[in-house]
């Protein structure tokens, strides 16, 4: 393989560099090469080069069904997630690395709720029909699976199969399967929490909301993006050298045999909660080992939604503490700019972070006696409050003062539709 010009290998894989249609199944046989045999023998699995990996997935792509072993004394926990352009991504603002990342993260965050050790994926993806057909679909295929590719590596997750078709629309339809381990009967859940348990959640809320609006703003005031060319928007700037994407910002792709993609160290990822959301798979597992939860979920749908979910499966109420409530700095600019634009009405930070939805980070409760950590593996711990015999959930301000804490995050099929 000849070096990059720049030192570094690109982003892409070059497999949908050829100037003709592909089929569906030369895709399957571009998405098994690039992901590695996983399962042919005793080799390793989905291209990660791990030993974990290559006992935990005996056959992957290419039978009818995949093998796998789970760990001696484990269950296996299953979650699956649909992706839906113009639901949970838009081609227009999410850049495809970003639907491809996000498509996985999100599985990532259910398995990390549990305590959980992902052991392989299934995707299940269906493409307008045109899409294979030109130059700028494949581009945008290929990089949604650069995305998924680098997150999975991040996490050692194999992909071991799943199913190919075209989308009966001009959207591009997605679900994945995730399969994780915990210790047999370990499992976190949503219903073990007791009353006099203190509430924590980690890292910031709101930013991926705020960065949303800004998103939508921005596509707004300038609907031709300089990367009309490639079908789609480009990674953000801040990012491009983490992803080693020379190639296409200038548009050229025509690297073979390349190197699968890096992915961004999370601390620069942090800056784009909303494109790339970080799985909180580390502190889960951390919170089991540690026995530190008595019970956990995954914040998707916003704060005051999955804390609704949470006291009513462990049948209590909470308390929670606006003060304490660890604001994502995007948040707290959205606010403040939208307060400075004439004729605009701010949304209110803290409302960004109770409401706004996928932040992807956990909310756990914890025995008020647990020495639980100000971080876990790196990821900041807050406590925001706790919770209380009956079924009331209120917000307390500064003063003290109590407010009920309505669910108002998001929910399918409720008539609140996301921009």
């Amino acid at each position: 393989m000849q070096p990059h010009p720049s030192g570094n290998p690109p982003l892409v894989y070059a497999w949908l560099t050829m100037k003709r249609e592909m089929g569906e199944l030369e895709l399957i046989e571009r998405i098994r090469s690039e992901w590695g045999a996983a399962g042919r023998g005793a080799g390793g699995a989905a291209g990660c080069g791990s030993r974990s990996l290559a006992r935990s997935v005996a056959l992957g792509i290419g039978d009818d069904c995949a093998i796998l072993r789970p760990p001696r004394g484990h269950e296996l926990l299953v979650t699956t997630d649909f992706t839906l352009e113009g639901r949970h991504f838009r081609r227009d603002l999410h850049p495809p690395e970003s639907a491809g990342h996000r498509m996985l993260a999100r599985g990532l965050s259910d398995l990390a709720a549990m305590g959980a050790r992902p052991l392989a994926a299934f995707l299940s993806l269906a493409l307008p029909g045109e899409m294979l057909a030109t130059r700028a679909g494949r581009v945008w295929v290929e990089r949604f699976f650069a995305g998924l590719r680098a997150l999975a590596d991040r996490h050692a997750v194999p992909l071991a199969g799943g199913d190919t078709a075209e989308s009966p629309s001009d959207l591009v339809l997605a679900d994945i399967v995730l399969i994780g381990s915990a210790p047999a009967g370990r499992a976190l859940r949503r219903s073990g929490a007791h009353a006099g348990d203190a509430l924590y959640v980690t890292g910031e809320l709101g930013g991926a909301a705020a960065e949303l609006a800004e998103m939508d703003r921005r596509a707004a005031t300038n609907p031709a993006h300089p990367y009309k060319d490639l079908g789609a928007p480009s990674i953000p700037r801040s990012l491009r050298n983490g992803w080693e994407s020379t190639s296409l910002s200038s548009g050229r792709i025509n690297q073979p045999n390349l190197r699968p993609p890096r992915m961004p160290a999370p601390n620069h990822l942090t800056a784009h909660p909303q494109m790339f959301p970080q799985p909180r798979l580390a502190v889960g597992l951390a919170l089991l080992r540690r026995r530190l939860a008595t019970a956990c979920i995954d914040l998707s749908d916003g704060l005051s939604t999955d804390l609704a979910h949470l006291c009513r499966e462990s049948g209590v109420g909470a308390e929670v503490s606006s003060a304490a409530l660890p604001i994502h700095p995007l948040a707290q600019q959205t606010h403040a700019a939208q307060a400075g634009r004439a004729g605009a009405a701010p949304t209110r930070a803290l409302d960004l972070a109770l409401h706004g939805g996928e932040d992807y980070e956990l909310l756990f409760a914890a025995p008020p006696t647990a020495r639980v950590p100000r971080s876990l593996a790196g990821v900041r711990i807050t406590r925001i409050g706790s919770l209380v015999r009956g079924s009331s959930i209120s917000l307390l301000d500064s003063a003290g003062r109590r407010t009920p804490l309505k669910p108002g995050g998001w929910e399918h099929f409720s008539g609140k539709h996301q921009d």
